[in-house]
């Protein structure tokens, strides 16, 4: 595989541990100096594009959200020259108009989470502040939105994940104060890889498969994994179409506003950086180097 070719990432979720369709595929094990990615990354071809597909989850869904090493799964995609990546992800609906088995893309987040510290990939000498106003890539999720529609899938092109930690679901009363604020699904694995994949330059959206309603609609019953498992195989189906249909629509070459990120962002003079942590963000900050 030839790593100087900008390719897509895919990360799966819930119910999406694999993808069809990857011609001449081969196992990537990537060390990072984050640690270990959740699995192997099977890279190959996709509708004549390098792709590379992660398991967030690895493979039989050993990894609870709280557990999950999304340093080390951005950081080893971006070295393997990922630009784009697609996230699918499972969440549950807080809006009557978002009903399971629906797409929604989202556009915005709101962060619930308590593990912020390990969400940059920065320190230990160099500082960056990401400008994070619009954590999608609008570009990408237009594609997405082009490609659901193009397959008559019932598809919602914006809106806000609030993201939790889990792994347990949300109480009635936070689930009807998620409502209550306006945010429109709910997930538990979504904005670090967001964050991320901004420092790294990668313009990133999000196919957000909804299973549920969370549990605040009391007519319904109280979510559940068994409840959402129902769903997941047939969102797991609808989201491997989508990605077939989207992945030739992406452009070749890395131009988008998300590849330039860094240019705003760094604030510590490029004579003052320490040699190990420039060594150890190689694959991010290579341009400046």
């Amino acid at each position: 595989m030839n790593r100087d070719t900008p390719a897509i990432g895919i990360i799966g979720g819930s119910g999406l541990y694999q993808m069809e369709g990857v011609e001449n595929p081969s196992e990537q094990r990537v060390e990072t100096p984050f640690g270990e990615p959740s699995d192997a990354l099977i890279g190959g071809q996709m509708q004549g594009r390098q792709v590379y597909f992660l398991p967030r989850h690895g493979r039989g869904h050993r990894i609870l959200p709280h557990e999950l090493n999304h340093r080390a799964n951005i950081y080893a995609l971006r070295s393997l020259n990922v630009r784009w990546i697609i996230c699918v992800t499972a969440v549950g609906s807080l809006q009557e108009q978002y009903a399971p088995r629906d797409l929604l893309l989202p556009s915005q987040f709101f962060d619930r989470t308590s593990q912020r510290t390990a969400h940059t990939f920065f320190g230990e000498g160099i500082a960056a502040h990401i400008a994070f106003a619009e954590p999608i890539s609008t570009n990408l999720r237009n594609l997405l939105a082009e490609a659901a529609r193009k397959l008559d899938l019932k598809v919602h092109n914006g809106g806000t994940y609030v993201n939790m930690d889990g792994p347990a679901f949300s109480t009635r009363a936070e689930s009807e104060s998620n409502r209550r604020q306006g945010f429109d699904v709910i997930g538990m694995t979504n904005l670090p890889e967001a964050k991320l994949a901004r420092e790294a330059e990668i313009a990133l959206a999000t196919l957000a498969m909804i299973t549920d309603y969370d549990c605040w609609k009391v007519e319904e019953e109280p979510v559940t994994a068994q409840t959402i498992f129902a769903h997941l195989t047939a969102n797991a189906e609808t989201a491997k179409k989508v990605l077939a249909e989207v992945i030739p629509q992406i452009p070749a070459e890395p131009d988008w506003p998300e590849h330039r990120a860094l240019d705003s962002a760094l604030v510590t003079d490029r004579k003052l950086w320490p040699a190990a942590t420039q060594r150890k963000l190689g694959p991010i900050l290579g341009r400046f180097t």
